[in-house]
């Protein structure tokens, strides 16, 4: 079976072999320490169960497929549309994200399970595609990836969802996916995180957005142990927007890494990466945010934030925002903040009744809601500030 961008198994995992594992003398990974993390430690998953969390949102759809260690099953898919197994010769596959990087390198030599999603032109779906990858084996390890194609025209949301079948279950989770939003098309993209807190997660998500293209994805962090999830926008064409809404909770001794990439090689384009994110415990957190402008892309609109709320003296977060610009006729903003809780209105709002608990979680929804008001489809909106206010224990 053929890898991505044309690489044999063997040349992809000779290329995982050579690189060297990420330290914090790396950049990218200075505030992300993986002492502890040995990929050869988690064995080749087996079988699996057949037994699925249920999802973190209530919502029709009008597809569903289910990735676990023991394979891909599509439980039903709609007449018109591609949803089905991932071929490995598919002429896009590992065209954004090859084998380069030491985590999309080892996807690239391991991945099984994979999904090939193709909209065709003008089709409109009234209801979401619905992916979950699911974890199921102690000890085991599962590399995903997924193609994402929306043709001129087209219009669809899809959801993905990472989950684990127990809160206690430890296992290595690497996946991939690539997203092409062809001329005109818009592509609503939800990826929610909620694996196990032992659980070592890696990611890369890259989107191409082509000719008055429009890609609005929301990106959900609240499981996984330790590991680094990057997300990349590619501009590439006049007219290409892009927006992402990011929203992350972290508590225990959880480590959440973010590293995100706006890349505008067009000009006239859009770019919009709103990242909020809350700690609690001794949690800890990176944010890593660079707004790239190529020299051709005058007219280029970009702005990126980050804002982080400490729960606790022991929580940290680390947020590096970036610009690097070629071109003399954009508008680039960005911003980053960190601070506690405001005491003065904890105490404001117990004085009149509510509990500590009931005072930080009206807080803690105060604090995302410019975020969550961005999210167009209402049960991911509603599910993510649930999910966010019950991180607040009672």
């Amino acid at each position: 079976m053929a890898s991505p961008a044309g690489l044999s198994r063997a040349t992809a995992a000779a290329r995982y072999a050579e690189l060297p594992a990420p330290t914090t003398k790396d950049e990218a990974w200075r505030f992300t320490d993986l002492a502890g993390f040995d990929p050869a430690a988690f064995a080749a998953s087996g079988p699996g169960t057949a037994v699925t969390p249920d999802p973190m949102l209530d919502i029709a759809v009008t597809a569903v497929a289910t990735i676990t260690e023991a394979g891909l099953v599509i439980e039903r898919a709609p007449e018109g549309i591609t949803f089905a197994p991932l071929p490995a010769d598919h002429a896009l596959l590992g065209s954004l994200v090859g084998a380069e990087e030491k985590f999309a390198a080892h996807n690239a030599a391991e991945w099984q399970s994979g999904l090939l999603v193709h909209v065709g032109k003008d089709v409109v779906l009234d209801a979401p595609l619905y992916v979950k990858v699911v974890n199921t084996v102690q000890g085991g390890t599962l590399f995903f990836r997924m193609l994402v194609i929306a043709d001129p025209g087209s219009k669809f949301t899809l959801i993905e969802e990472y989950s684990s079948v127990s809160p206690e279950l430890s296992s290595y989770t690497n996946a991939v996916v690539e997203l092409f939003v062809e001329q005109n098309a818009k592509l609503e993209y939800v990826s929610i995180q909620n694996l196990s807190q032992q659980t070592w997660h890696f990611a890369s998500h890259h989107g191409k957005v082509g000719r008055d293209a429009e890609l609005d994805w929301v990106a959900g962090g609240f499981g996984s142990k330790k590991g680094k999830v990057r997300i990349q926008n590619d501009l590439a064409a006049p007219g290409a927007t892009s927006r992402v809404t990011g929203a992350y909770f972290a508590d225990g001794e959880q480590h959440l890494d973010y590293d995100t990439f706006q890349e505008h090689a067009a000009p006239n384009t859009t770019s919009d990466f709103a990242f909020k994110g809350a700690l609690r415990d001794s949690a800890s957190t990176v944010w890593r945010g660079m707004i790239r402008v190529e020299k051709e892309a005058q007219k280029t609109d970009a702005y990126q934030q980050n804002r982080n709320l400490l729960l606790s003296k022991e929580a940290h977060a680390d947020s590096i925002p970036g610009l690097e610009i070629m071109a003399n006729d954009v508008r680039c903003t960005h911003g980053a903040t960190l601070g506690q809780v405001d005491r003065d209105m904890l105490f404001y709002l117990m004085a009149r009744g509510l509990s500590h608990h009931e005072a930080e979680r009206l807080i803690v929804r105060g604090f995302f809601q410019d975020v969550l008001d961005r999210i167009e489809i209402e049960p991911v909106r509603n599910a993510l500030g649930d999910a966010l206010e019950n991180r607040i224990p009672q």
